[in-house]
């Protein structure tokens, strides 16, 4: 009994720091997010005026927040769609096909990962230049003509930002596919192949059902950080004003000095999330299938 409560303490003198500085830099600021929703205060002023939910029914009002949230969920689904339909391609092929040089594929596909948005937006810049941007002079050479694209303009900044998004995100999500396709035991593409099953029919019925957990986590995982993402390509890439995502709307309140008002944005983005994951959660539920 002794030792049982002496290990319970060391327990807990171990998650103690872990769960002091969460709740510090974590849940402290997310209820204070939540306060600061049902005031309204300026830029540089101490003072606040309660107005309850005043900043949500003028937000919901807004255009240009229902502009950036509808932007919001088209780069979600897009970039979510098209990211994870390649990574489980790439993967599938690397790990099933005998190609020389795999190691090295896999560390290219992962390059674009481990830089910062930043770089990534500076190289997309580059392409997608008028003038003389490689995306252009490529198309410029195919049609025999010369081909000037806006590519970053109002009308084209969105599918812009969705090939750099997805370029940047398919090689990590490729990686653990591949980890996870590697576990799946090789006898059962064997017996399948007996049977048989071709490569396509192999994956919808082995691979993926397998590896349903892995994708059902990134999924999940993915959404979040799209939603983070978007908004760091957006101010890294796009002139202000162009397009606008969830956060980048917030983050124009809060520099016209609406404090509350990009709180309650801040909000309605969480709440948004929250609930988005959890629905994509519950959907893609089912049984897991044991190797």
């Amino acid at each position: 009994m002794r030792r049982s409560k002496e290990r319970s303490r060391f327990i807990a003198l171990c998650v103690a720091p872990a769960v002091i500085l969460f709740f510090i830099f974590m849940v402290l600021p997310t209820l204070n997010v939540f306060r600061m929703s049902l005031f309204e205060r300026g830029a540089y002023s101490p003072t606040e005026t309660f107005v309850g939910l005043n900043n949500f029914k003028v937000l919901f009002q807004d255009a240009k927040f229902i502009a950036s949230m509808q932007n919001t969920i088209l780069l979600i689904v897009v970039v979510t769609a098209v990211t994870f339909f390649f990574a489980l391609v790439f993967a599938g092929i690397l790990t099933r096909e005998k190609i020389k040089g795999q190691s090295f594929f896999r560390v290219i596909f992962y390059i674009p990962n481990i830089l910062s948005v930043v770089v990534i937006a500076g190289i997309f810049s580059a392409i997608y230049k008028p003038e003389n941007g490689m995306l252009n002079s490529v198309l410029s050479a195919i049609a025999g003509r010369d081909v000037m694209i806006l590519w970053k303009d109002q009308q084209m900044v969105m599918i812009s930002i969705i090939i750099a998004m997805v370029w940047q995100a398919i090689g990590y999500y490729m990686v653990m596919y591949m980890a996870s396709m590697s576990a799946v035991p090789v006898d059962l593409y064997e017996s399948a192949s007996l049977d048989g099953a071709g490569r396509l029919a192999q994956f919808f019925q082995i691979t993926l059902p397998l590896i349903w957990t892995n994708i059902r986590t990134t999924l999940t995982f993915f959404i979040i950080s799209t939603i983070n993402m978007a908004f760091l390509f957006v101010k890294a890439m796009v002139a202000k004003g162009m397009a606008d995502v969830g956060l980048s709307f917030m983050y124009n309140q809060k520099d016209a000095g609406l404090y509350g008002y990009s709180m309650a944005a801040g909000v309605v983005i969480f709440l948004f999330s929250f609930l988005l994951s959890a629905l994509v959660n519950q959907v893609t539920r089912r049984d897991v299938l044991e190797m």
